[in-house]
């Protein structure tokens, strides 16, 4: 068995899909258009593992996203970049770009290197290799 996608709600799509296509190589399918529901997705698909789903629909609420906080449920992803240097490098030009890292690279405990950053829409991303 494996995980074939995990999807997240977002009120910018485009915004969402062009940020994982230009930082982690995503590739997007085609939109998929639910008048009648006033719902949107695209997946996007990596050289390998699962999918993101991200979807949008006027009606759902935001969410506080405090990312210093930790709640019960899904709390983060992690994108394996294949080297260390492609941590370090993607998460510099993260920086560069403005975005927000609220980890910075390091060897974890467990023995992933890895650096944690915010997407767009305040998602954790773990970088690792």
């Amino acid at each position: 068995m494996r995980i074939e996608h995990i999807a997240i709600w977002t009120n910018n799509l485009e915004r969402l899909k062009e940020f994982y296509i230009k930082y982690f190589n995503a590739t997007a399918g085609d939109k998929y258009i639910n008048e009648s529901k006033s719902f949107e997705s695209y997946f996007l698909s990596f050289d390998q593992g699962c999918r993101l789903e991200i979807m949008h629909k006027p009606s759902i609420p935001e969410n506080s996203n405090n990312v210093y906080d930790q709640y019960l449920g899904l709390i983060h992803f992690a994108i394996s970049v294949g080297s260390k240097s492609k941590v370090l490098a993607i998460t510099e030009r993260l920086r560069e770009d403005g975005y927000e890292i609220i980890g910075e690279p390091r060897t974890t405990g467990d023995g992933y290197f890895e650096s944690v950053i915010l997407d767009p829409d305040r998602n954790r991303i773990e970088i690792t290799a």
